[in-house]
């Protein structure tokens, strides 16, 4: 069973411990989607490093329809906040390509805006005296279902353990609000939601990471594939050994 209570109080001490050997009065930089894992990992870092050291930074690509969503989380945190629009960055940077003869593929288009976000958070994390949060949970990354260098990076990865029902559940036990643990993923281009471009729900991937349990043979089957194309965004760089 999931003990919600052991669990958060172990990741404030987690995250204490980590800044006072990796950042001593640092502060930590949390690009916030308001989504459940952006808020559950800035609620954890406030109970740990109290919230005048928690720094979140919004980041829409021109309009972004939920943006309210983001300004509900800060505002209930009462953390410091910074809203950096990506979209001259990403327009440009496709500008270039095309300059340059490249054709942008799908992936490019969909990979292009995680990544300049990142960037945009180690800007903001060197410029204030930061450390930058990694914000996925294990469900997403045990899938693949990520960008590399884009939102699978960051210095330190509270959630990157536990599956989609454990944030939940952290976040309802820190108080959050609702809608925003609750809020349904989606990718923000093509209207569908994480699940549909996975395939399967979340509730059925959570059960088998943690149980080995998948009814449907075909599911499993795709679970199985994509963990295994995409498990070497979890290890580090392969170097060549002398």
């Amino acid at each position: 069973m999931f003990d919600v209570k052991k669990t958060t109080e172990d990741l404030v001490a987690w995250i204490r411990d980590w800044f006072d050997k990796n950042g001593k009065d640092c502060n930590a930089v949390i690009g916030i989607s308001g989504g459940k894992d952006s808020s559950v990992v800035a609620a954890l870092c406030v109970q740990a490093l109290g919230k005048e050291r928690v720094i979140g930074v919004l980041m829409p690509n021109g309009e972004q329809s939920d943006i309210d969503c983001s300004k509900k989380l800060v505002a209930h945190l009462g953390i410091e906040n910074y809203t950096c629009n990506i979209q001259d960055a990403y327009q440009g940077v496709l500008s270039c390509l095309q300059s340059a003869g490249v054709e942008a593929s799908r992936q490019t288009i969909v990979n292009l805006p995680p990544r300049l976000r990142m960037a945009t958070l180690y800007a903001v994390s060197q410029s204030r005296n930061g450390r930058v949060a990694n914000t996925c949970n294990y469900s997403e990354d045990y899938v693949g279902y990520s960008t590399r260098y884009g939102d699978a990076a960051g210095d330190f990865s509270p959630l990157g353990k536990l599956v989609v029902r454990e944030v939940k559940e952290i976040g309802k036990y820190l108080g959050l609000p609702i809608d925003l643990v609750e809020k349904v993923p989606s990718d923000g281009l093509s209207g569908k939601t994480d699940e549909d471009n996975l395939g399967f729900t979340y509730a059925v991937l959570d059960r088998y990471i943690r149980e080995g349990i998948c009814e449907n043979e075909q599911t499993k089957a795709k679970i199985d594939r994509l963990h295994a194309i995409n498990e070497f965004k979890l290890k580090p760089i392969p170097c060549f050994e002398l």
